[in-house]
C-alpha cells in the first residue's frame, strides 16, 4: 500500500496579481511563437495597460497588452506548473518574484530567461506551485494554393476524376452547344444582310428549318449534359459521404471537436465544395475558353468591336477579385455563427426537459436571437457585396452592348461592317459577357466554398484510432495484465495535464475501485485504459503490448468499457442490448434475466422490440444504464472498465448488478470500477484514491481508508485546508 498525504494540500503559490510583465520577456515569447512586434509598440502597450500597484490576473494582464499591441488572434491560459503540459513550452513563468521565459533545457531542467537576458537553470521539482502563462496563436488562414492541395481537395478531385469519361461527354456537348450559338448569330447576320434587302423567303424558310434542327439539338445536348452532371454528383456524393462517415467513426475521441454543431457542419461542408468544383471544372474547360473564342469570332466579323469586350474582361475579373476579398471575413464569421446556432439547436433538443423545468427558455431564446441577428447582419453585408457585384457586372454588359453598337455604327459608316454583321457581333457579345459574369460569380462564391473546404480539411486532418497502413498486432493470446507506465494526458490544444501516472499495474483477479472527487481523473484513467484516449506520453499496455499497437478487434474482445454517460440509439431495446451483434438468443435471455431487463421488456406490449428514440428517450436513467451494462456482460471481456456503473440505479438494481459481477466474472478477470458509492467497495480487493489527475493512494481498501483518515486527522490538527 502507498499513500501520499501531502497531495491532499492544495498550495496555490504566488499568484502574480501585482507583478508587472515586461516587454522584453513577452517579446521573446512572441518571437518564439513566430510573432514579431516592434519593441517600442510592445513597451507602449505594457505601459498603457499596467498601472503600478494595481492587482490584475496575469492572463487578463497579458490579454490587454496583446490587444493594445494589435495582436487579436492569441488566447492566454493561466495555470500552475504541476498541471502544465511541458510539450507546450516555451511559456511565461513567475519565478523569484518576476516573470521569465521558460524553455526546455536538459532532462529535468528548465532554462529561465529574465528581462535583462540572464539565463538560469532550474529543476522541474522546484516549480510545482509556480504560475504559468501559455499563449496559443490561432490558426492562420490557409493560402488558396495550399488549400487546393489539401486532403479534402485531393479526395474530392480524385472522386470527380475517377471516371474521366464524363469530362469528354460534357466537353463535347458544351462545344457543340457553343458552336450552335455561333450559328445563331450567323443566322441573324444572313437574315439582315441577304433576306431583308431582297425579301428572299425561300432562303429564309430554309434557314429557319436549319435553326429548328439546331434548337432541338441544343435542347437535347443541354438535357444530356445536365443528366451526366447529376449522375456524377450522385456517384461522388455517395463515395465521399461514405469516406467521411467512416473517418468520423474512426476518429480518436480525444481529438474530436468539442462542439457537436461544428462537427456536424464539417460533415455537411463537402456538398458545397463538390457542387463548386464540378461546375467550375466544366466552366474552366468549356464555357470560359468559348467566351474567349467568341471574341475571336467578333474580331473576324466586326474587327474593332472585339476591343470593347477585351476591355470589359479585365474590369469584370478585377471586380470579382475585389468582392471576394471583402467577402472573406464575412463568410468566415457567418459560418462560425452558423455552427454555434446548430450546436445550440442540438443542445436545446437534447436538454428540452432541463430548459423547461428550470424556466430558462427565455435565456436560450435570447441567445438564439442574438446568434441569428449576427448571422443575418453578416449575411446582409455579404448579399450587399454580391448584389453590388452582380448588378455592376450586368451594367457592364449593357455598357458593352452600347459601346459595341456605337463602334459598329462607325464601322458601318466607314464601309467596314454590314448591319447584319453588327447584329451578329452584339449577339456574340452576349455570349462573351455570360462567361465573364459567371467567372465573377465564381470568385464571389469561392469564399463560402473556401470555408467549407477548410472545415472538411480540418475533419480529415483529425487523427484516427490507428494510422493508415500501419501493421497492427493480432496475438492469439494475451496475458491478463494491464499496465500504465509514465502516462501523461492532456486534451489537444490545451496545456493542462488531466492525468499523470508514473506506474500502475493490474493483474489477474484484481478487483479495483477507483475513488476521488469530481474531476480528479477517474474517467480519464478508464478511457486511457480502454484505448479510447491516447496518452501524450508513456504507454498503456495490455498483456505486455502497447494497446495502440494492437488491432482494435483484439481490444474489443479483451476490454469492455462502460461510459459514465450512457447513450442509446434509435431502434429497439433488443438492438441496443445486442449492439455489437453475434450473440445467440440463449445468452441474450440469460443476461436480460440476470440484470432485470426482462422486467423492463415485460412492461411494454412489444417486449424486447420496444421502440427507443435517439439518446434513449422512453427509458429511465436506470434502465438506460442497465441496458449499457448488459452489453458488457454479453461481451464477457477479460478487462472490465466500469465508470459509475450504479450511479442511476436503485438499491435493488444495484444489488443485482453487484451479484452479477461477483458471479459472472472469471477469477482471472481484471475489474476496474470508478465510483463515488462506498457500497461497491464490497467487490474490491484494491482501492485507488485520485486527486488532481494523480493516484495518491493504492492498496487494500481497509488499509487505504485507515491511512487516508489518519492523514485527514493530521491535517485538521495542524489547521491545514484539504
Amino acid at each position: 500500500m502507498k499513500t501520499d498525504g501531502q497531495e491532499e494540500t492544495v498550495i496555490f503559490g504566488e499568484s502574480g496579481m501585482a507583478t508587472p510583465i515586461t516587454a522584453a520577456v513577452l517579446g521573446r515569447l512572441l518571437l518564439k511563437r513566430g510573432l514579431a512586434v516592434p519593441p517600442g509598440e510592445l513597451e507602449q502597450a505594457c505601459a498603457a495597460t499596467q498601472q503600478e500597484g494595481v492587482e490584475q490576473k496575469p492572463a487578463e494582464r497579458v490579454s490587454r497588452i496583446l490587444l493594445a499591441a494589435g495582436l487579436k488572434n492569441i488566447k492566454v491560459a493561466q495555470l500552475r506548473w504541476e498541471r502544465f503540459d511541458h510539450r507546450h513550452l516555451p511559456a511565461l513563468l513567475l519565478h523569484n518574484g518576476c516573470w521569465q521565459l521558460a524553455e526546455h533545457g536538459d532532462a529535468g531542467v528548465l532554462l529561465l530567461t529574465a528581462a535583462d537576458g540572464t539565463v538560469s537553470r532550474v529543476a522541474n521539482g522546484e516549480l510545482v506551485d509556480a504560475v504559468v502563462l501559455w499563449l496559443r496563436v490561432e490558426r492562420p488562414e490557409t493560402p488558396a494554393g495550399e488549400l487546393l492541395k489539401s486532403s479534402a481537395s485531393q479526395m474530392l478531385l480524385r472522386e470527380l476524376l475517377r471516371d474521366k469519361r464524363w469530362l469528354l461527354e460534357v466537353g463535347v456537348a458544351t462545344v457543340v452547344v457553343n458552336l450552335l450559338a455561333v450559328a445563331t448569330s450567323l443566322f441573324s447576320m444572313q437574315v439582315y444582310d441577304r433576306v431583308v434587302p431582297t425579301f428572299a423567303y425561300a432562303t429564309l424558310w430554309a434557314m429557319v428549318a436549319g435553326m429548328v434542327i439546331m434548337v432541338l439539338l441544343d435542347w437535347v445536348l443541354k438535357f444530356i449534359r445536365s443528366r451526366i452532371l447529376d449522375e456524377v454528383a450522385k456517384r461522388v456524393d455517395i463515395a465521399l459521404s461514405q469516406q467521411l462517415y467512416e473517418h468520423l467513426l474512426d476518429l480518436r475521441l480525444d481529438k474530436r471537436p468539442r462542439s457537436l454543431g461544428s462537427l456536424a457542419a464539417q460533415m455537411n461542408g463537402l456538398e458545397t465544395v463538390r457542387t463548386f468544383f464540378s461546375s467550375t471544372i466544366v466552366f474552366a474547360m468549356t464555357d470560359l475558353p468559348f467566351g474567349l473564342m467568341f471574341i475571336v469570332f467578333i474580331a473576324a466579323i466586326g474587327g474593332m468591336i472585339s476591343t470593347v469586350y477585351l476591355a470589359l474582361l479585365p474590369v469584370s475579373l478585377l471586380l470579382g477579385w475585389l468582392a471576394q476579398r471583402q467577402l472573406r471575413t464575412l463568410a468566415r464569421l457567418e459560418i462560425q455563427r452558423g455552427h454555434e446556432r446548430h450546436g445550440l439547436l442540438v443542445d436545446t433538443i437534447q436538454g428540452a426537459e432541463t430548459i423547461q423545468s428550470s424556466g430558462s427558455g427565455w435565456f436560450f431564446a435570447d441567445l438564439w436571437r442574438s446568434i441569428t441577428a449576427s448571422m443575418a447582419a453578416y449575411s446582409l453585408k455579404s448579399k450587399l457585396i454580391s448584389s453590388l457585384t452582380t448588378t455592376t457586372t450586368a451594367t457592364l454588359s449593357t455598357v458593352g452592348y452600347v459601346a459595341a453598337v456605337v463602334v459598329g455604327v462607325l464601322l458601318i459608316e466607314a464601309g467596314q461592317l454590314t448591319t447584319g454583321g453588327l447584329i451578329a457581333c452584339t449577339i456574340l457579345g452576349g455570349k462573351v459577357i455570360g462567361p465573364i459574369a459567371q467567372s465573377v460569380g465564381i470568385l464571389v462564391q469561392w469564399q463560402h466554398v473556401r470555408e467549407a473546404l477548410e472545415m472538411v480539411n480540418r475533419l480529415l486532418a483529425l487523427e484516427g484510432n490507428r494510422p493508415e497502413g500501419k501493421v497492427l498486432l493480432v496475438p492469439e493470446t494475451l496475458p491478463d495484465r494491464l499496465e500504465l507506465e509514465g502516462v501523461r494526458f492532456a486534451y489537444p490544444g490545451t496545456p493542462v495535464i488531466r492525468l499523470q501516472v508514473e506506474t500502475l499495474a493490474f493483474g489477474p483477479g484484481d478487483r479495483v475501485v477507483v475513488m476521488g472527487p469530481n474531476g480528479c481523473g477517474k474517467s480519464t484513467l478508464l478511457k486511457l485504459a480502454a484505448g479510447l484516449y491516447k496518452p501524450a506520453e508513456g504507454q498503456v499496455k495490455l498483456g505486455g503490448a502497447d494497446i495502440w499497437e494492437l488491432d482494435p478487434q483484439v481490444l474489443g474482445e479483451r476490454i469492455g468499457y462502460l461510459p459514465q454517460d450512457v447513450h442509446l440509439f434509435k431502434g429497439t431495446l433488443k438492438n441496443n442490448i445486442m449492439l455489437a451483434g453475434g450473440i445467440n438468443d440463449a445468452r441474450f435471455l440469460e443476461v436480460a434475466e440476470l440484470l432485470g431487463l426482462d422486467r423492463v421488456a415485460a412492461d411494454s406490449p412489444r417486449s424486447m422490440d420496444t421502440e427507443i428514440s435517439e439518446g434513449g428517450q422512453g427509458l429511465s436513467g436506470g434502465q438506460r444504464q442497465l441496458t449499457a451494462i448488459s452489453r458488457i456482460f454479453l461481451a464477457r471481456p477479460r478487462v472490465w472498465l466500469l465508470d459509475e456503473p450504479s450511479a442511476s440505479l436503485d438499491t435493488e438494481s444495484e444489488e443485482r448488478v453487484l451479484k452479477a459481477l461477483q458471479s459472472h466474472t472469471r477469477p482471472t478477470d481484471i475489474v476496474l470500477i470508478a465510483t463515488h458509492r462506498p457500497r461497491l467497495l464490497s467487490l474490491a480487493n484494491r482501492l485507488l484514491i485520485m486527486r488532481r489527475g494523480q493516484v495518491i493512494a493504492d492498496g487494500p481498501p481497509a488499509e487505504v481508508i485507515q491511512a487516508m483518515q489518519a492523514a485527514q486527522a493530521a491535517q485538521n490538527a495542524s489547521g491545514s485546508t484539504p
